[in-house]
């Protein structure tokens, strides 16, 4: 799989674990005025607050990360329109080709528990792409890491050797193994069984023995459907295939370092929470409630 790590032996540090960002001596209105240029307001407003330096040090390095990646691609889902009907689900498996109990997506019924007013409530659950993911630094051999272009999460499959530590790391249980379970469609070797997966642009055809057979596995946000400059087109179908399958509109996807991006005009317009923000994970997918 091509990408822009840094190659290390297995024996050696996981890739792509946060560098230590060591910040020069400013004055507290020097620090003020960087944090405003980085669109980091409300750091901003708490170091002129009287917010001490020390402790937003870390999270001025994340903001200032996000600002730097080219696109922070991300998904925002309307709770009010999802009407749990799944179609999000299959459309990620056969775009995927995913063999059964291994699921990029998922509907939960009352995630979040019931309405008030006893209507049932849909939670569809893809993986979280975090800006912090625990999946990474637990990794033995950096087989899973998180792209510096885009910020998707994604899993080397050449390297992965099956471990599951990441998949005890995922607080949102986002990932799965691949145990080698195949449908009667391929099973019986009809056509279908002939067509490879698209995933990571690697058209892998599944076969016993071979990757990603034994691997960890998970949604990629369909990167696959990128164009060589890294970005989506919505209009030409290259789309994450949950998104365009939604039969209710609830999914959104797009840039969230675009200001002018769908997805950053519902956060701007909409009240929206993350799961689990206490862990420090910063998922990059919403919900709208």
């Amino acid at each position: 799989m091509a990408d822009d790590r840094h190659q290390t032996p297995a024996s050696g540090p996981a890739p792509n674990t946060p560098d230590v960002v060591e910040l020069p001596d400013v004055t507290r209105r020097d620090l003020v005025a960087r944090l405003m240029k980085i669109g980091a307001v409300s750091l901003a407003m708490a170091l002129a607050g009287g917010g001490a330096v020390t402790t937003l040090t870390t999270a001025i390095a994340a903001e200032s990360t996000k600002s730097e990646r080219k696109y922070r691609y991300g998904m925002v889902i309307d709770t009010r329109r999802c009407v749990g009907c799944e179609a999000c689900v299959v459309a990620c498996k056969q775009e995927n080709k995913t063999p059964p109990g291994v699921y990029y997506t998922v509907v939960l019924e009352n995630g979040f528990g019931e309405r008030p007013d006893d209507r049932p409530l849909f939670l569809t659950k893809p993986c979280f792409h975090c800006e912090h993911p625990p999946c990474v630094p637990v990794c033995p051999v950096g087989a899973t890491f998180k792209r510096k272009q885009d910020g998707i999460v994604v899993v080397d499959y050449d390297r992965c050797i099956g471990c599951r530590y990441c998949l005890v790391a995922c607080p949102y249980q986002a990932r799965y193994s691949d145990f080698g379970e195949n449908y009667p469609a391929i099973e019986h070797d009809t056509p279908w069984a002939d067509v490879p997966s698209p995933e990571y642009k690697q058209f892998r055809q599944r076969a016993e023995g071979k990757s990603p057979i034994g691997n960890a596995r998970k949604c990629t946000f369909c990167l696959h459907l990128q164009d060589e400059n890294g970005r989506y087109d919505q209009a030409a179908g290259r789309w994450p295939a949950c998104a365009k399958t939604c039969t209710g509109k609830a999914i959104h996807f797009g840039d969230l370092n675009d200001p002018d991006s769908e997805v950053s005009r519902l956060l701007r317009e909409r009240q929206a929470i993350r799961l689990k923000e206490e862990l420090g994970t910063e998922p990059n997918v919403y919900y709208l409630v």
